[in-house]
């Protein structure tokens, strides 16, 4: 099955309302055409599940989206680093859910793995617990996490084949294996797109059978110099 499609026709399944988990950490591993696709698209009242919010200092990733008003709410373990998510959030029009960032991983999970909940001792005699089921096992106490899963999830890869069999670079691992099994319909963007065979079977981070459509994203050069620039403009590269 040939999942290789134009960015288009993806974003165009994409309507208010959606749940939405993109992959990525502070910026890296960052779906970034897809993000902008989104932003062009203007979806609104959007449920939208990332580790972080955005690069510090805002301006690029998921910031867009806050700026423009499209997220109702958003569901995350970390989300000082976007000034765009934070004014949105003192003008009372977006609400955050909050997680420790390993058990936001592991919600996320247990729902592309088929599971009924996760417990964890994370959170116990905190405000983490206020109304969660509370679980006593060998005498220390738990909380019960329920899964979380999208209609979409966008992430970030090197290379994919035409069966959607994901190669991952570096650091840009980071959420995207795991995001990419919770969702309905989960969209690859790499920066390679190459024949079945020519991705080692070790090297697959995420096989094909969790991914819907694969889409060209920036050239691995042209994706370069996007980060330099960045990292050259905000003062992170000298």
């Amino acid at each position: 099955m040939n999942k290789i499609t134009e960015l288009d026709k993806v974003i165009a399944r994409v309507n208010d309302g959606a749940t939405i988990m993109i992959g990525g950490f502070l910026g890296i591993g960052s779906p970034l055409k897809c993000i902008e696709k989104l932003v062009e698209k203007g979806a609104k009242e959007l449920t939208l599940i990332a580790v972080t919010n955005a690069y510090p200092g805002g301006g690029f990733d998921l910031a867009p989206l806050f700026k423009n008003r499209q997220v109702k709410k958003f569901i995350t373990a970390h989300t000082g680093t976007c000034p765009e998510a934070l004014e949105v959030y003192k003008s009372g029009d977006l609400e955050i859910e909050f997680y420790p960032m390993g058990s936001w991983i592991e919600k996320i999970r247990a729902a592309g793995s088929g599971l009924g909940a996760v417990v964890t001792p994370i959170g116990v005699g905190t405000l983490v617990e206020k109304g969660k089921q509370k679980l006593t096992i060998d005498g220390k106490e738990y909380l019960l996490e329920l899964p979380l899963k999208a209609d979409f999830a966008f992430i970030k890869g090197y290379r994919a084949d035409r069966l959607g069999n994901v190669e991952y670079r570096g650091v840009s691992l980071n959420s995207n294996p795991i995001v990419a099994m919770a969702a309905d319909y989960t969209v690859a963007e790499v920066n390679e797109i190459v024949e079945v065979g020519a991705i080692e079977p070790i090297r697959v981070g995420t096989p094909g059978i969790f991914v819907k459509a694969v889409i060209q994203g920036y050239a691995f050069e042209e994706h370069q110099r996007i980060y330099e620039d960045l990292w050259m403009r905000t003062g992170r590269l000298a």
